[in-house]
């Protein structure tokens, strides 16, 4: 019970209309409970706090070792009185005067590397070591790093520290906190989450097919090693079989028969063979064998029955590591998140070693300047940073707000972020010495070695675990952290829908199982049109569209959100509460990017890229319009959120505003709009006796007081 001290140190203003008003409150007003936010203040302009709005501070015991105190004094005694109303401490959350009032139950990492092991987990996945080796490859090679870095440089690590300081603040996922940020773009939390959703439909599809690999691997002899006739071409080419063939001098290799000395010079083989086209069996195995891939996406076919079962498998896998919450996601992922780069170290020094390696990290590292004047490569470079570090995309949001206020997210930013950048270079060598090796193999220049395109990553690595010993081994390794790489990223798109659902529909939270399920039988079905013989075609369409021309307004959105109408000074406070004070170049560093560079740089990337758009292509194959069609409409599904809630808030706003009040209205922060913290509360009913009473101090009266004086 707070006494009348309490009341008057702590009290807000209510309906005061100026403060020179010297009325006293009846008793009746003292039956209020006063909650009161630390640095509160700090959320008003001096406007409002003229207008009497009800704003207050906490106050929390600290030491001061900069006063000279008595050493008979416990400073304790003397700390109320002292401390300024404005003053913003940030201490532990223990630290709070009064009763303190839980927030709501949402969940919480047990600890602060579960959340960095999730984060780490959700950014370095399969776009790593799948995605970015064939956008490295079909723009060019080293063309497409210098775009690459820079992009992660001016959108990936400042959206990404923006989108982590945002929902640890809040505490709260993507579908709600935009609605208490800025009422008027509420639309764009569920924008990300249709961006999570699209793209989960068909990253699930890809760790299926890792799946498929993984039990194919289990086998004295690795199906891909050699041409077999129920899924080989006329232009497949085994190296182990031509090497047993070139054993006997004179004998040549040519389309997959041995033919000896006599036979090769009647036909003359010998310069037939050296200008065939050649396929890597592993490339035969995966288009024909594991893809049955049709001509094009006219002819969709029918689900593959192996890859369906693997799809289900995935999505078993995916519901028992989220049924439980993110206290046992954050567990899962301590494996997900550092098996990997253990084996790609072992497939790097192996890749480096092979004969051609280092022409294909030449190849890599050589940029080829023409290449920057195409919009492609710019619009692909930052789609890439957006599929690595996944802002607009609502996990960021959605992983931080399960953490503790005082958590430094700026620090974990800037590990996952250059963590993810330098994953994606190393697979890059990885990757690339092994085209050497297979350009060198296979006597063709490395970029027409294989076909462009998303399953460039499942050619080139089972091709490099043939050339191990015990090679079904390391294919099972390999497939191992291919799948650890899937999940990692596939947990935190999922758990990106379910924050949304549960936040928008608390009572959901106790039947977190249930939401789990339904939402993976939903992505399950609508997968299954992936694993069809013309899947490989949907999956570059959503690919393109998706995480790409709609991500990058989202993310433009947001940055001005951010910088412009909440103000970046006013958002680097609220996150110096989480981090403590930072200097003035900390502050002009990410009100620079937020306000101008981040925002310029997506608008530039996303008009270059409108003036020179052109129909898809996937190898040469040129897609039809309709389905491009249907790939604008795919990308638009956010834009219509947006632009939909938006209209509906402006229409339901309050009658007696015009169209442009309810706008300007609407993009302020609502009333509920606050830190995630931990609430003291007191019981300002007691009578007034000046005395302060809370069990972290020692009781004192405070000399001179008077209830009556309105000065107090």
């Amino acid at each position: 019970m707070a006494s009348s001290g309490q009341k008057e140190l702590y009290k807000k203003g209510k309906n005061t209309k100026d403060d020179s008003m010297n009325e006293t409150n009846d008793d009746n007003d003292d039956e209020v409970q006063v909650d009161l936010l630390r640095g509160t203040e700090k959320y008003h302009e001096k406007s409002e706090m003229a207008a009497g709005k009800g704003w207050g501070v906490a106050y929390y015991k600290q030491d001061y070792p900069e006063r000279d105190l008595d050493d008979d004094v416990n400073p304790n005694d003397t700390l109320v009185q002292d401390v300024s109303s404005t003053a913003v401490l940030t201490p532990l959350d223990d630290d709070l005067v009064g009763e303190v009032k839980e927030l709501e139950d949402r969940g919480n990492w047990t600890g602060r590397f579960d959340f960095l092991m999730s984060l780490l987990g959700y950014s370095v996945g399969l776009g790593n070591v799948w995605r970015f080796p064939y956008l490295a490859y079909s723009n060019g090679g080293g063309a497409f790093v210098f775009p690459f870095v820079l992009m992660l440089l001016l959108l990936g690590l400042p959206l990404m520290f923006l989108e982590l300081a945002l929902g640890q603040y809040a505490a709260l996922g993507p579908s709600v906190v935009f609605d208490r940020l800025c009422p008027l773009f509420h639309g764009m939390g569920y924008g990300m989450i249709s961006v999570s959703g699209i793209v989960s439909l068909y990253y699930t599809v890809i760790i299926a097919w890792c799946i498929l690999y993984l039990f194919t691997s289990f086998t004295s002899e690795l199906p891909w090693e050699k041409c077999h006739p129920e899924w080989a071409s006329e232009h497949c080419y085994s190296f182990k079989e031509a090497d047993l063939c070139h054993q006997v001098p004179g004998q040549v290799y040519y389309k997959q028969v041995c033919y000896n000395a006599t036979v090769s010079l009647e036909r003359n083989l010998s310069l037939l063979a050296q200008n065939v086209t050649r396929h890597p069996p592993a490339q035969d195995f995966f288009e024909r064998g594991v893809l049955d891939q049709s001509n094009g996406i006219e002819n969709i076919g029918v689900p593959q029955w192996k890859i369906t079962l693997c799809l289900l498998c995935a999505w078993l896998m995916t519901f028992g590591a989220l049924s439980r919450g993110v206290k046992s996601t954050g567990k899962v992922v301590y494996f997900t998140a550092l098996f990997p780069y253990v084996v790609l170290v072992i497939l790097f020094f192996r890749g480096v070693t092979l004969p051609g390696a280092a022409d294909g990290i030449i190849y890599y590292l050589t940029p080829r300047f023409d290449k920057l004047g195409e919009a492609k490569v710019w619009s692909d470079a930052a789609a890439q940073i957006f599929f690595a570090l996944s802002p607009a995309w609502g996990g960021l949001i959605t992983l931080s707000s399960y953490n503790q206020f005082h958590n430094n997210c700026f620090k974990d930013s800037l590990i996952v972020g250059i963590g993810n950048i330098c994953t994606s270079i190393f697979a890059g060598f990885v990757i690339f010495s092994i085209i050497g090796y297979l350009a060198h193999d296979l006597q063709m220049p490395i970029d027409k070695v294989v076909d462009q395109g998303a399953g460039l990553a499942f050619i080139v690595y089972p091709d490099v675990v043939t050339r191990l010993p015990i090679s079904p081994l390391w294919s099972i390794l390999f497939f191992v952290m291919m799948i650890t790489l899937g999940m990692g990223s596939e947990f935190a798109l999922l758990e990106t829908m379910m924050t949304a659902v549960q936040d928008t529909f608390p009572q959901l939270r106790a039947k977190k199982t249930y939401v789990v399920a339904v939402v993976c039988l939903i992505g399950f079905l609508g997968g299954l049109s992936v694993t069809c013989n013309g899947g490989m075609y949907i999956l570059q369409l959503m690919d393109n569209y998706v995480s790409s021309w709609s991500v990058f307004l989202m993310a433009g959105l947001e940055s001005v959100t951010i910088g412009w109408i909440y103000g970046g000074d006013r958002f680097i406070s609220d996150i110096e509460m989480m981090i403590g004070v930072r200097g003035n170049a900390f502050h002009n560093f990410f009100k620079l990017f937020w306000k101008f560079l981040s925002p310029m740089t997506l608008a530039f990337v996303f008009v270059f890229n409108l003036i020179q758009y052109k129909p898809l292509e996937f190898g040469d194959y040129i897609y039809p319009m309709w389905s491009n069609g249907i790939g604008w409409i795919l990308s638009l599904v956010p834009i219509i959120f947006i632009s939909t809630i938006a209209i509906t808030k402006i229409l339901k706003g309050p009658k007696e505003m015009s169209i442009m009040e309810r706008v300007r209205f609407l993009l302020k922060p609502s009333q509920s709009w606050g830190p995630a913290h931990k609430v003291p509360t007191f019981d300002i009913s007691e009578p007034d006796d000046g005395i302060i009473s809370n069990p972290n101090f020692s009781s004192t009266v405070i000399p001179n007081f008077d209830s009556r004086d309105p000065k107090v």
